[in-house]
């Protein structure tokens, strides 16, 4: 990058992250796609616990695909946190650090002598973000959980599709952990970071997944204050109850994701379909309507709809596989996966696509390929030992 040339919103911020798996490593990972220097803190053992779980190794260090996908671009200390004189090593960063962010159980910093109070005391711009299922008070706050716990304890869970036994189906995205999560803790880092360039202070975040993920019923919010019940599992208008919302099966065993819900869109979908007048209001029997759609739908195969519909604002696509993505015209226009991930910071070292990020394109760095690091290669780096 050229010395005239733009700086990422977040350079020069330094983030500590204490946090594993998803939720806080991927609020860290936005935040290094600004720019930020993110360093991660893990266990000397096993590190970060997505370094060994699923999907399977990916690099000579043993370290899964998906842990690479989260972590590209930040840098690794090991740390005993449980020894005081490993624990010393981080004073330095604790003084410096404009970012924490951790996503331990409430009261487990504290133990470590790590909490925001002895912190901010010496580092007062300190923007400290706690990432946690249940928040740092009530009575769930020392609960166990993941996010289909969070997402059953709010309501979530209850209002989507069940199984042939009737019992709610888990999504297929985590909702808790990101939506709840990671989605929220970057938004107040942001903002306090915000207020700390103003007034020199930074501030304590209580990030809850549970919290966050009630934004996302705000439909069923509405409905249950106002009739005093709460909607049905599949069966309201936005988890498969309209006929104008819902995933139909076509003649060569796929699917086709119809979402018509405006009038003008509705309309122009029976035309193209030729669904009969009669069940075209759709509030008439919404059960007859449906079970037309899906008769008619399941004549042809999903690339004959597609081919239909081109061109007309119906609301319409065919179920695609996470594998289609890359390869879909919209997103190889848009550059989402040009991006890659090095199984190491040598240039030659192994590669595959980055994750997306819902990072602007012009906040990104100018380099697209960036490497995951290894567990506490930056360890004599930036936390050498105090003698």
């Amino acid at each position: 990058m050229t010395d005239d040339a733009p700086r990422q919103p977040l350079a020069g911020v330094t983030v500590l992250d204490f946090t594993t798996l998803l939720p806080g490593p991927l609020a860290t990972l936005l935040l290094a796609e600004a720019g930020a220097t993110v360093i991660k803190v893990e266990r000397p053992d096993v590190g970060d616990e997505l370094r060994i779980y699923p999907p399977p190794r990916w690099t000579e260090s043993g370290d899964t695909a998906a842990f690479a996908l989260l972590n590209r671009g930040k840098r690794s200390i090991a740390i005993d946190l449980k020894d005081e004189g490993e624990r010393a090593r981080l004073t330095p960063l604790l003084e410096r650090a404009d970012v924490l962010v951790e996503q331990f159980r409430p009261g487990v910093m504290a133990r470590l002598g790590l909490d925001y109070e002895t912190l901010a005391g010496a580092n007062p711009k300190l923007v400290y973000c706690a990432v946690t299922g249940w928040g740092q008070s009530g009575p769930m706050k020392d609960h166990a959980g993941h996010d289909l716990n969070y997402i059953a304890e709010t309501g979530l869970l209850a209002l989507g599709g069940a199984g042939a036994d009737g019992a709610p189906l888990p999504p297929p995205g985590l909702i808790a952990d990101i939506g709840g999560g990671a989605l929220p803790a970057v938004v107040n880092i942001l903002l306090a970071l915000r207020e700390a360039e103003r007034t020199g202070r930074g501030r304590y975040l209580d990030v809850a997944m549970v919290d966050g993920v009630m934004s996302w019923q705000w439909w069923a919010q509405a409905a249950a204050q106002i009739t005093g019940r709460a909607p049905a599992g599949g069966g309201a208008l936005l988890t498969g109850g309209s006929p104008r919302y819902r995933v139909y099966r076509t003649a060569d065993d796929r699917f086709l994701a119809v979402a018509p819900l405006e009038q003008r869109f509705w309309d122009a979908f029976c035309q193209a379909i030729d669904l009969p007048e009669a069940l075209r209001d759709d509030a008439h029997d919404p059960a007859a309507t449906a079970a037309a759609v899906a008769e008619i739908l399941g004549r042809r195969s999903a690339a004959a709809w597609e081919e239909r519909f081109r061109g007309l604002d119906v609301c319409v696509t065919a179920v695609k596989s996470v594998a289609d993505a890359p390869a879909h015209p919209h997103f190889r226009a848009r550059g989402l996966f040009e991006r890659e991930v090095r199984a190491g910071r040598d240039a030659d070292a192994p590669a595959m696509t980055a994750l997306p990020t819902p990072i602007d394109a012009s906040f990104k760095p100018a380099d697209k390929s960036a490497a995951a690091p290894r567990l506490g290669e930056d360890t004599d780096a930036l936390a050498p030992r105090r003698d």
